[in-house]
């Protein structure tokens, strides 16, 4: 069987009788859909950000903090979700510096990261000069400097297309972006529209919990067209 690797334009129709319009102009027909699209990263306006992302500045500790492991760490403050962030990181290394990034860091919080011996650099971050595969110095605009090992940061996300939008499935708001709702059958708000993968998780992205997730999803649609 041949792979359509062709757009999905667009979609409509209800459950058992799909349409799906691809780039190049082709209509097929479905009974179920699954989507998993994924995510895409939404990235600040601030200058180097972008360039260093992956390299000096990245997300998830599990898949970069091994290698810079009892290093000096820097964390961009993105909200209440931050402080878990800094119980998270003692795990890899005791030196860990937080920018406040322009947030109001409730004072309970402040007194216990001051507690952890964790200084707060308040300012926003107004660039960022990656150097080599991991340093990176943070320039604020308050005209100081941070140097760090490695850059942690948390910049929200959302779908990498549009067609829940056209569908009106529901969505939910997470700290980190926007993500489809789902039920425990991976089962959209539309009856035979399935999702999976980092489009339905708000938590941890990962290959393995989306390779699972879609599994699920491809069961739960082909035993929902038994008779």
């Amino acid at each position: 069987m041949a792979c359509d690797r062709a757009r999905a334009d667009s979609v409509s129709g209800t459950i058992d009788d799909f349409s799906v319009i691809t780039g190049d102009g082709e209509h097929l027909g479905a009974r179920r859909l699954i989507l998993s699209y994924g995510v895409v990263d939404q990235m600040p306006d601030v200058p180097g950000f972008a360039k260093g992302w992956g390299k000096s500045i990245v997300p998830c500790p599990y898949c970069d903090g091994f290698e810079v492991a009892g290093q000096h760490w820097g964390l961009v403050w993105s909200g209440p979700q931050s402080h878990n962030q800094v119980r998270l990181f003692h795990d890899w290394t005791d030196t860990l510096t937080v920018l406040a990034d322009g947030h109001e860091i409730p004072s309970d919080i402040r007194a216990d990261l001051a507690r952890r011996k964790i200084p707060v650099v308040d300012g926003r971050v107004a660039e960022i000069a990656s150097l080599g595969d991991h340093n990176a110095i943070v320039m604020l605009d308050t005209g100081s400097k941070v140097a760090v090992d490695i850059l942690f940061a948390h910049p929200r996300n959302k779908p990498s297309a549009s067609l829940h939008e056209s569908l009106g499935l529901a969505t939910v708001d997470t700290p980190l972006g926007i993500v489809l709702k789902v039920d425990e059958r991976r089962e959209t708000s539309m009856p035979g529209i399935y999702a999976a993968g980092d489009l339905t998780n708000p938590v941890l992205p990962s290959v393995t919990t989306a390779s699972w997730q879609g599994a699920m999803a491809g069961i739960f649609a082909q035993q929902s067209m038994l008779v």
